[in-house]
Formats: structure tokens, C-alpha cells, sequence
């Protein structure tokens, strides 16, 4: 279904990772005190909500991200697929896991307007409403998230469907920021957590993505971006550790 090779050079690099990645201490506190955090009960009355929305039909999940190529779920069947009035984007704010407080990043999520290329996967029929559970409790965590969670027609080869997805962007608020993409770049080769960098989520994403022979435009042009500012900023680094303390200089 997702045949390609990776047959552009990418600007950004392993290089250009290991510039950027640091080791950052897992938080030991909460780190979403103004968030509300969803009850065992309320996943358990949400799992069962989606899945009488099924009706008699499969259950279907729109991926558009990491979860392409490794997906954390068991699956039936995979088909590639577009949804239209979305768009892949970097705007989900995030202050956690690969960012922190004092250097926030971005994930992917679905933002409104255009188009966008992934896969959805059907699910197994038997214990719909436990495979849902173990989705929700996989990707999101708070009340906060709920307006974000929606059904979208994907359309594939085979036929539309119905189909769950995750991060559908639904205003600009504390969750979803909309950058100008300069911004965005700043954001992703600074960002790093206890997980790891947002540079290497980017890195990931677009060797992988063209691997199964996706090519996203904005994804490619981001990646060269992050590769700019990783640059530019080595390069400040390694001027400012050549000059003299001081300002001073020797004839």
C-alpha cells in the first residue's frame, strides 16, 4: 500500500540532531496543573459512546503521524487515505515530553482547511468498546482534550469511511497555536525533553513519510528550515567561543 525510497537528500540531518539533544530530566511533578484529568469512569463512558457510533460497522482511525508506521494498536487492515478540510500542521502546543516549560514545541495535529494524506486502519470487531479504551487512554489524558476528538470521512481507493481521529485542531487556544512557519521552525530545532528532541520527531516523521512514499510539501520544507536554525545557531556558538573574553583583542 506505501511503497517509496527515500530519494531526496534531506537538509536536516542525524548531524544536526545530536546538536540539539540534551538529557532532561523526566518532571517529577504534574506538569498540566491547569488541565483537568479524565476519570477512569469518564474513559470507560466515553470508549462506550464511540462505540455505539460505529453502529454495526467497522471501527476505523485516521493516522496522520507517527502512528503510520508504528502503529500501537492491534488492526485488520490498512488502507491509504485523504481527508479533506484537514491539514497535517505543527501547531499543537506542547510545554512536555519533547519540549519544556522554558522551551516550548510543537506536535503534529490536524488543522482546518486542505487536504491531508494518511491511512486509516480497521480495528477488530470483537471488544470494540476495549480496543476504543485503550486508544483513548494512549492519546489523551484530559477533559480538555475531548473538543479535539472527531469523526472525519476519509476517503481511500476502496471507498469513504467514517473514521476516529485524534488532534483535530479546533481553535487557537493554550493547546493549538498557529505560528507563521518561521516561528514553527524556531520552536522545533529548540525544543527537547525527557523523550527526546522535536527536531527528531520532525526527522523521523519525513524519512519515514517518504519511505512509504509520502511527500508532504510543508514537511519537507519545515525539515530544511529546522536545518537552518540548528545551523545558524552552531555556527553563533562557535564564534562567540572564538572571541576574546571581554571584547578584548591582541595585535
Amino acid at each position: 500500500m506505501f511503497k517509496g525510497t527515500v530519494s531526496r537528500r534531506l537538509s536536516l540531518t542525524p548531524e544536526h540532531l545530536s546538536r540539539v539533544n540534551r538529557v532532561v530530566e523526566k518532571p517529577a511533578g504534574p506538569t498540566a496543573a491547569h488541565l483537568t484529568p479524565l476519570t477512569d469512569a469518564q474513559m470507560s463512558e466515553l470508549a462506550a459512546k464511540l462505540a455505539s457510533n460505529c453502529g454495526d460497522g467497522s471501527l476505523w482511525l485516521f493516522v496522520y503521524g507517527s502512528l503510520l508506521w508504528k502503529p500501537a494498536f492491534k488492526h485488520l487492515e490498512r488502507r491509504r487515505a485523504v481527508v479533506h478540510g484537514w491539514r497535517r500542521a505543527f501547531c499543537l502546543n506542547i510545554k512536555n515530553y519533547r519540549a519544556t516549560p522554558d522551551t516550548p514545541g510543537l506536535m503534529l495535529a490536524l488543522a482546518r482547511g486542505g487536504s491531508c494524506i494518511g491511512a486509516v486502519f480497521r480495528l477488530p470487531d470483537d471488544d470494540r468498546e476495549a480496543q476504543i479504551l485503550t486508544l483513548l487512554q494512549r492519546e489523551i489524558a484530559y477533559l480538555e482534550d475531548l473538543p479535539a476528538l472527531r469523526w472525519v470521512n476519509a476517503r481511500s481507493t476502496e471507498g469513504t469511511v467514517q473514521a476516529l481521529a485524534f488532534y483535530c485542531a479546533h481553535a487557537a487556544d493554550a493547546d493549538f497555536v498557529y505560528l507563521p512557519e518561521d516561528e514553527q521552525a524556531r520552536r522545533l530545532a529548540t525544543a527537547v525533553g525527557y523523550v527526546g528532541s522535536c527536531a527528531e520527531y520532525l526527522y523521523n516523521t519525513v524519512v519515514h513519510f517518504e519511505e512509504m512514499g509520502i511527500r508532504d510539501s510543508y514537511l519537507w520544507r519545515m525539515q530544511a528550515m529546522v536545518a537552518k536554525e540548528i545551523d545558524d545557531a552552531f555556527a553563533d556558538q562557535m564564534l562567540n567561543a572564538m572571541s576574546p573574553p571581554n571584547g578584548d583583542s591582541t595585535a
